[in-house]
C-alpha cells in the first residue's frame, strides 16, 4: 500500500498503480482539496484499477486528512470522558460518531479507514494522547466496540491499532523507536487485554514500531512471536495484519527499506504501507515482484460496502442528526 504525490493521479501513478505488487492506495491531506476532487481522484483510481483497497486515517481530532467539507470529527478521548456519567448513551455517541465517519468516508469511494484506536489514554505520550478513549481497559473496550458496531453498521471493516499497545511509550514512533520494559503479565493487564477484549470483532490489526525487550528483541511489527504466537495463536485472529508505515523512524530498526519488508512480511503481515517515500515504495515493489510473492486472499475482505452516495446520504434525517451530534463533541 503506497500514497499519491497530490490531488491528481499521474501518468506515472497509473501505471505504479497497476504493478502485481500494489494491492492499495492510502490517501493523506495532500491529496485532499474537496469532495468533488476527491470523487474525480477515487474514480480515475478505480476506473484505473478496480481491485485496489483506498484507505484512509481519519479518526478525529489532529488525525483527520479530510477536513473541508467534511463532517468534523472528535478525539476518541472527548468521547471517553463521558463514559462514567453516562456509559448507555456514551456507547451510543462513540456507536453514532463510527457509522459518520464511516458512511461518510464511504460515500467518496474510500474502503476504509485504520480505525479504531485501542491503544490506552497516557497524557505523557507524544503520539497517542487523546487519540485513546480512556486510560481504563474496561471503558477503552466497551466504547471501541461500540465504535466498531458503528463502522460495520455503516458498511466499513475495522482495524485495532496499535497492537499490542502503543500508549504507555512517551516516544513517537515517526521520529524513534520507542522502548516499552513492561513485563507480559502486565501487558496483558492493560493495552493486550483491550485487544483481547476486541479481537473477536476485528477486521485488521495493525502493529505498532514499538519494542517490548521483556518479550522480543524486534519492535511488535517484525516480530513473529507478537504476530504468530501472540496475536494468532494466543488471540485467535484470523483477519488482515497491516504494518504501520516502513518508513517511520522507528521502523528503520529493522535496516534498508527491502529489509524491513522482509522482516514484516516473514513476521505475519499482509500488508506493507510504504507512504511518503516514492524512492522506497519503488524498492519494495521491484523485490516482492522479482521474488514472486503471492497475492494475498485475506486482503479483499477489507473493500468497503457502501449503501449511499454523498447525495443520498445528505438527505437522510439520521445523517443530519448524527452530524450534530458528533460535531458538537468538538
Amino acid at each position: 500500500m503506497l500514497d499519491l504525490e497530490g490531488l491528481e493521479l499521474s501518468s506515472f501513478e497509473r501505471e505504479l498503480l497497476q504493478r502485481p505488487s500494489v494491492g492499495g492506495l492510502i490517501l493523506f491531506a495532500k491529496n485532499y482539496s474537496g469532495v468533488t476532487q476527491l470523487q474525480d481522484l477515487i474514480a480515475a483510481v478505480r476506473e484505473w484499477d478496480d481491485n485496489l483497497l483506498i484507505a484512509v486515517d481519519q479518526e478525529g481530532g489532529r488525525v483527520q486528512r479530510f477536513t473541508d467539507e467534511f463532517v468534523r470529527l472528535p478525539f476518541l478521548f472527548e468521547i471517553g470522558k463521558q463514559y462514567e456519567r453516562d456509559k448507555i448513551a456514551t456507547r451510543e455517541l462513540a456507536k453514532t460518531c463510527a457509522w459518520v465517519m464511516a458512511t461518510e468516508l464511504l460515500a467518496h469511494g474510500v474502503d476504509f479507514s485504520f480505525a479504531p484506536v485501542l491503544d490506552l489514554y497516557n497524557a505523557n505520550s507524544k503520539v497517542i494522547g487523546a487519540r485513546a478513549f480512556s486510560a481504563q481497559v474496561d471503558a477503552t473496550t466497551d466504547l471501541a466496540l461500540s465504535y466498531i458496531e458503528g463502522m460495520h453498521e455503516a458498511g466499513m471493516q475495522a482495524t485495532g491499532k496499535h497492537f499490542p499497545g502503543h500508549g504507555f511509550v512517551d516516544a513517537d514512533s515517526h521520529f524513534e523507536l520507542p522502548v516499552d520494559t513492561r513485563s507480559i503479565a502486565e501487558l496483558r493487564q492493560q493495552d493486550l487485554r483491550v485487544f483481547h477484549n476486541c479481537i473477536n470483532s476485528l477486521d485488521a490489526v495493525m502493529p505498532a514500531h514499538i519494542q517490548f525487550p521483556a518479550v522480543d528483541e524486534h519492535c511488535a511489527g517484525y516480530s513473529s512471536i507478537w504476530l504468530q504466537d501472540k496475536l494468532r495463536g494466543e488471540l485467535g485472529f484470523k483477519g488482515v495484519i497491516f504494518s504501520d508505515d516502513l518508513n517511520m523512524k522507528a521502523a528503520h530498526s529493522a535496516g534498508g527499506v527491502q529489509q524491513r519488508a522482509q522482516q514484516a512480511l516473514v513476521a505475519g503481515c499482509d500488508m506493507l504501507l510504504v507512504c511518503n517515500d516514492r524512492a522506497n515504495a519503488l524498492i519494495v515493489s521491484d523485490w516482492l515482484e522479482a521474488d514472486n510473492y503471492p497475492l494475498n486472499d485475506r486482503l479483499p475482505s477489507m473493500r468497503g460496502k457502501p449503501k449511499l452516495a454523498r447525495s443520498d446520504l445528505l438527505k437522510q434525517d439520521r445523517w443530519r442528526d448524527a452530524k450534530s451530534k458528533v460535531e458538537a463533541l468538538c
